[in-house]
């Protein structure tokens, strides 16, 4: 679970990043899910985008997408998520405490 400090800091981080995944009409699958975790593991931070013509609320699609990817969801402002995980191998970020 990341503190207040920590998400403030990581949404600063996310901020000059470009959404790397779109959410469409069809709405998230395990395809999806796959290739974030995959993602995640290389960057830490990501952004995912969610399209116009997706109906959904973009706060219950990045809690879905946070938990099955088994990430944390940073923020989500407007139709952008922003998540984070701690990388194994290619740890960069380091969280204030």
């Amino acid at each position: 679970m990341l503190t207040g400090k920590q998400k403030r800091h990581l949404r600063s981080l996310a901020h000059h990043l470009t959404p790397i995944f779109q959410v469409g009409k069809g709405g998230t699958n395990d395809q999806l899910v796959r290739h974030i975790e995959e993602a995640i593991e290389t960057r830490e931070l990501i952004k995912i985008s969610v399209l116009n013509n997706n109906s959904d609320d973009p706060r219950e699609i990045g809690e879905e997408l946070a938990e099955k990817s088994r990430c944390e969801l940073v923020q989500v402002i407007g139709k952008t998520i922003v998540l984070y995980k701690e990388s194994t191998d290619h740890k960069e970020i380091v969280l204030p405490r």
